[in-house]
């Protein structure tokens, strides 16, 4: 049965935005084939649209030309009531024959934590002789031969390591998941077609990879970003290690200032009442990282995190002043130590594993 003789209602929930994507354009070209004119493309978010609005736009049959397909972002608004509920499924078995209605739920949890009204939702779209489907980015461990697949469905030619080359410089390997993986994969197909140009058909090495492929944040910083974040001390003694050694000094007092300032401006707001809405406007960025760092500062108080954050601040200027004061790399480095096993352990344990290995 072609897409001009059944309406089409789509469920695309996960954390890869470029599959999702994928999906979406892969349904415009049904369309296209089957009305012979390609859809009218009309993309909202949930809080932006209304059942009405919906119902405008796909429950009327296309007479000539193509038809239209609606995309959804973040449907919970449009569910957050049984009566607006009740208005979309009226929305959903009416899609006519040569539209689409496609829903897109950005999901960074795996599932587990995902809101009833929105497994609901999915629940009213099979029924209705729709279909769900999970689009998840591809984990640290996975990227690498995910970058490969789709090296080869763009005839690029990868030599042996490239792919793991890419895979790290685009941010996979966060072993904490405290990063954005929606636009990871756009960013890695990205990649490839700029490397592809350059190499012109030859194999591209990984010296290739290194020369052309910034890294989006190393993955020494982000872990030890994220043990810090979460106070697990165990881990940032082996990743400040690794960060000191592969970056320079100031820009990890960068990077982890940031990220406690963050927690802290959380923390304070949340001992206020502040609602998730409001802790997006108060850090910037998207949901998903105001709902991290809400998780990571949990771990921490107000007057602890204020003690770190002071700590940071003497040893920048430790190191902004080394040639002054005569201290040696050792020594900063021994003061690193310091910070972790005094302001980032939690109270009344014991760490062992914050020892430099210099």
């Amino acid at each position: 049965m072609s897409t001009a003789d059944r309406p089409q209602v789509l469920y695309l929930w996960g954390d890869d935005e470029w599959a999702m994507d994928r999906v979406v354009g892969s349904i415009a070209d049904e369309l296209a084939r089957d009305m012979g004119a390609p859809p009218d493309r009309w993309r909202v978010t949930g809080r932006d649209v209304t059942a009405d609005a919906l119902a405008e736009r796909v429950a009327i049959a296309p007479m000539f030309g193509g038809g239209t397909l609606a995309v959804v972002e973040g449907p919970a608004q449009l569910v957050r009531s049984r009566a607006l509920r009740e208005a979309l499924d009226g929305v959903i078995g009416s899609v006519a024959p040569g539209n689409a209605l496609v829903f897109l739920e950005f999901d960074t949890t795996d599932g587990r934590k995902r809101p009833k009204a929105l497994t609901d939702l999915e629940a009213a779209i099979v029924k209705a002789g729709g279909s769900v489907r999970p689009c998840r980015a591809p984990g640290p461990g996975d990227m690498p031969a995910w970058i490969g697949a789709r090296a080869t469905e763009l005839g690029v030619d990868l030599a042996p390591g490239a792919a793991q080359e890419i895979a790290r410089r685009v941010g996979s390997g966060a072993s904490e998941g405290d990063v954005d993986r929606r636009l990871m994969g756009a960013l890695a197909v990205g990649e490839l077609r700029k490397l592809a140009l350059y190499r012109g058909g030859e194999p591209v090495a990984v010296g290739d990879v290194r020369a052309l492929v910034p890294e989006t944040v190393p993955d020494s910083l982000w872990a030890l970003s994220d043990a810090v974040a979460l106070r697990r001390v165990e881990r940032a003694g082996p990743a400040l290690d690794r960060a000191l050694e592969t970056q320079p000094e100031q820009v990890v007092l960068v990077v982890l200032h940031r990220r406690l300032r963050e927690l802290l401006i959380v923390a304070d707001a949340r001992t206020s009442g502040a609602k998730p809405a409001d802790l997006v406007k108060l850090i910037g960025g998207s949901p998903w990282l105001a709902q991290r760092r809400a998780e990571q500062a949990t771990a921490w108080t107000v007057p602890e995190l204020e003690a770190a954050l002071e700590g940071l601040l003497d040893l920048d200027r430790m190191a902004k002043h080394a040639d002054a004061a005569g201290s040696t790399e050792g020594q900063r480095r021994m003061a690193w130590v310091a910070w972790v096993a005094e302001r980032v352990a939690p109270r009344g344990r014991t760490q062992p594993a914050t020892r430099s290995n210099r």
